[in-house]
């Protein structure tokens, strides 16, 4: 395996150990028998979440559901290693300490619609063959499917670091579309989970300009767009070979919005990575940053 590779990229030590630890404490909390994987972690988190919003509702029947439920539980709403939810809009929360909406896994989910999880299955065999499988089985098991799109309209993604290992994210009928954003949100949860298994503490004095928000950024958000869209550029460049049909110029769309984007960054990045304490982090999104910097040419 090329010491450059997606899979290289993204082992890093401790990362597992670190959410064994966490599901493990959250499953002495809930007096639950969870396991030791990453889909455990991912509804570990869920459980925790959904046992607390319970407990404030004095619904005792739902924080039971909450405290007994394990993944054995949930298989009507698996995909593979991947549980697919499919929510209504209406459905989704909001919370007193920030606004982003999110979803919780509840007794009232139901399975996502046929299509959508044969969507799911070819994103996830598109992003496997490219190197990206193990990032969206470890940190990317819990998947959410928000609103179906055109390729025009403007798809919104996102992931909560109080829901790791779960993705939040619109969808065209492509899978190569779905599997880039999937990739975007996993590899957030991955470093979020790589700075806390390496007790990394990111200053939160200084900024950074970033050209993806056009403003200036705290080295954690900064660090974190430059290793989520070098990944999303390493799988677009491989599966726009393959493509064909309108995702095609889309693909290269990105690329092309990519690549300026990161040269206006680089210079930025070279300053705030030596706040990366850990040198095996540091090191990974300087060099998925580097694969990122070469000029682009369309095939």
């Amino acid at each position: 395996m090329s010491a450059l590779s997606p899979e290289a990229l993204v082992a890093l030590g401790g990362i597992a150990d670190h959410q064994r630890l966490r599901t493990s404490r959250i499953a002495s909390v809930l007096g639950n028998r969870l396991g030791s994987s990453a889909l455990d972690y991912a509804v570990a988190h869920h459980l925790l979440e959904g046992a607390e919003h319970a407990a404030r509702a004095r619904d005792t029947d739902r924080l039971a559901w909450y405290r007994h439920t394990t993944v054995r539980d949930l298989t009507h709403l698996s995909a593979g290693p991947h549980i697919v939810l499919n929510p209504r809009p209406a459905d989704l929360l909001r919370s007193e300490i920030s606004e982003t909406a999110y979803y919780l896994v509840d007794p009232d989910a139901n399975p996502a619609p046929p299509e959508a999880l044969g969507l799911v299955r070819a994103a996830i065999a598109s992003a496997t063959e490219h190197g990206f499988g193990t990032l969206l089985t470890q940190h990317a098991p819990v998947l959410c499917l928000l609103n179906r799109r055109q390729l025009d309209e403007t798809l919104h993604s996102w992931a909560l670091t109080r829901l790791p290992g779960t993705v939040f994210t619109d969808y065209t009928s492509h899978p190569e579309v779905l599997a880039r954003d999937l990739i975007h949100e996993a590899a957030h949860n991955w470093l979020n989970d790589a700075l806390a298994a390496h007790d990394v503490r990111l200053p939160t004095d200084g900024t950074f300009f970033s050209p993806w928000r056009g403003t200036d950024r705290p080295v954690f958000g900064f660090l974190h767009a430059c290793w989520a869209f070098a990944l999303t550029v390493l799988y677009v460049r491989e599966a726009r070979r393959s493509a064909t049909g309108a995702v095609v110029p889309f693909l290269d769309t990105h690329l092309r919005h990519q690549a300026v984007q990161f040269a206006a960054a680089t210079e930025q990045l070279e300053q705030a990575l030596p706040h990366v304490t850990a040198h095996e982090i540091r090191e990974r999104i300087g060099r998925a940053v580097g694969k990122v910097v070469g000029p682009y040419t369309a095939v």
